[in-house]
């Protein structure tokens, strides 16, 4: 039984917690074809199966995301991650994913501060000079408290919250085990690939939950902007920072979504929205390492025009590979190329069927319409907006990477419009892609690719010998296969089952006359109308067996 792996002492009674709200919002069908009303009964726990009557003429959008907010920090999360898959949900479902917020009332901090004195290893006050008790800030995960260390130097504590860590172990196991289930019992939502959402959003929450995890990637991020005047990260401090906790630098500026106060200032808002988008631009074009959440919160404004980020907790790493067809894309895009956009949407479908013809198709029409788009008036979000969809309608399933680049991207162009209503996305993009394609040609990138297809080609041609002689030992033991992947192969097996049915019947029919015609012409037993019973019996069999035949044959040719 698939929920035989769950501790029941452990997770029952979260499973009744999660599965008693999943009814009240009115999702008491997903509940009895998963069976796990079932399992509650019999463990003793029976459910109420009616949905309040206050939210049943809500949407079911907005069912959802209530249900995931009263769930709790790990579906809350679940759900942000899901905003990212807009080539998954409908614009509906990203447009209510994105209003789950994971802000939480804090918890005080005298129930933080054992696990604060055992990730320090020592006394708070023997560390820091002082310590803000109140909380600056508060997340499902972590709150946020400013500190100063012992030489006066300004800094944050980033907690995380006392048992965090076993509930959202819990909620992911059961999510595991509701995402399998989902995906085998229930074809309709099998397209959305629930089982790889909630692996992509594991992976992403338990690098959340590890705070050192994160110091690390502050420090690659400082890294890659060393020589920058105009970004800023900020410092860790590793002396003091675990996996439980991490001191930070605390940056003093103006934050991102205050725009009256960056106005006051007298920043320049063209200036640091131009400033942003190359910054990220950067990451993901030139490092392959970037920011995911680049939303206002996530941003301060420095004098000198300058900009600072914090929170990566939630970064994309993109592979030299990926970091290609993401340039091809982008120049297919900008110069309305619609062969080179194809190419690469069909490199992402794997080994999923899709039908090439009507896909180009859709992609022509496509680029037709941006044909005549001038540069400047091109909206980046429209036109990834607009390429989802036509994946969706294809049952394309981007990569979780891409998806959650995308969906940077989107928000990278929004914060600078923010900034600056005439701020062009497409604009900044361009210089980048043009810089990348020119180093893909350069002589040393052509001489790294020319020795890696040089080593590849030479390990198949050394290992030939030995894969030969291995194919020859398995055919010598008797244990040589060859597996085949047909097309229809099941119709097809259909056919030969009905063909040798019928074929199997019109020779026992055969048989029935030949044998019914010798016993009409032997005397003596039973008789009906002067003739031999067994005789007429064997004809009457015969006749309905042709009968049979003969519409079965008619209805095949229908078909």
């Amino acid at each position: 039984m698939i929920w035989g792996t769950i501790n029941v002492v452990r997770d029952l009674p979260r499973l009744h917690e999660i599965t008693t709200t999943l009814i009240r919002y009115g999702m008491a069908d997903i509940v009895r074809s998963l069976g796990i009303g079932t399992l509650l009964e019999q463990a003793g726990r029976i459910l109420h199966w009616k949905a309040q009557s206050d939210v049943m003429h809500l949407d079911a959008p907005v069912r959802v995301r209530r249900a995931l907010e009263e769930l709790g920090p790990t579906f809350v999360k679940l759900g942000q991650v899901m905003a990212t898959r807009v080539d998954v949900f409908p614009p509906n479902w990203i447009a209510e994913f994105e209003k789950l917020q994971s802000c939480v009332p804090p918890v005080s901090f005298d129930s933080l501060l054992p696990q604060l004195e055992a990730a320090l290893g020592g006394s708070v006050h023997e560390i820091f000079r002082e310590v803000q008790v109140e909380a600056t800030a508060a997340a499902s995960i972590a709150q946020v408290h400013h500190a100063k260390l012992a030489d006066g130097t300004p800094v944050i504590l980033k907690i995380r919250r006392p048992g965090i860590r076993a509930k959202i172990d819990a909620d992911l196991r059961i999510l595991t085990h509701l995402a399998r289930l989902v995906e085998f019992d229930i074809p309709e939502l099998r397209r959305y690939q629930p089982v790889q959402i909630v692996q992509q959003f594991s992976r992403s929450l338990l690098r959340e939950l590890d705070f050192a995890a994160e110091a690390r990637n502050i420090d690659r991020f400082s890294e890659n902007f060393a020589g920058s005047d105009t970004i800023v990260i900020p410092k860790v401090y590793w002396e003091w920072t675990s996996e439980s906790m991490n001191v930070q630098q605390w940056v003093d500026g103006l934050p991102g979504n205050n725009l009256a106060a960056v106005e006051a200032a007298g920043l320049d808002r063209k200036l640091l929205g131009a400033r942003g988008a190359d910054a990220v631009l950067k990451m993901i074009m030139v490092d392959g390492f970037y920011h995911a959440d680049p939303h206002p919160g996530n941003v301060f404004y420095l004098p000198g025009n300058r900009i600072a980020m914090i929170d990566f907790g939630m970064v994309g790493r993109l592979t030299e590979g990926r970091r290609n067809q993401i340039v091809n894309l982008l120049a297919a895009l900008a110069h309305k190329d619609d062969e080179a956009m194809l190419d690469v949407l069909l490199e992402w479908t794997g080994d999923g069927a899709v039908d090439e013809s009507r896909l180009a198709a859709d992609v022509n029409e496509f680029v037709f319409n941006y044909a005549s788009v001038p540069l400047q008036d091109l909206r980046l979000g429209s036109l990834l907006g607009e390429l989802t969809v036509i994946m969706r309608d294809h049952y394309l399933v981007m990569p979780a990477d891409l998806a959650m680049l995308f969906k940077a991207l989107i928000t990278l162009e929004g914060l600078g419009r923010q900034l600056d209503p005439e701020f062009e996305m497409v604009e900044h993009i361009e210089p980048f892609v043009r810089r990348v394609i020119t180093e893909r040609y350069m002589p040393e990138a052509l001489l790294k690719r020319g020795k890696r297809n040089l080593h590849d080609m030479l390990s198949i041609v050394t290992g030939l010998p030995r894969d030969v002689a291995r194919l020859i030992k398995e055919a010598r033991r008797g244990r040589f296969k060859i597996d085949l992947d047909l097309k229809r192969l099941d119709r097809f097996s259909q056919q030969i089952d009905r063909s040798v049915n019928r074929l199997t019947l019109g020779i026992l029919t055969a048989s029935l006359v030949i044998g019914s015609s010798i016993v009409m012409t032997v005397r003596g037993g039973p008789t009906l109308f002067g003739l031999p019973l067994f005789g007429l019996l064997g004809f009457m069999a015969a006749f309905f067996n042709s009968v049979w035949l003969i519409l079965s044959i008619w209805r095949a040719a229908r078909d």
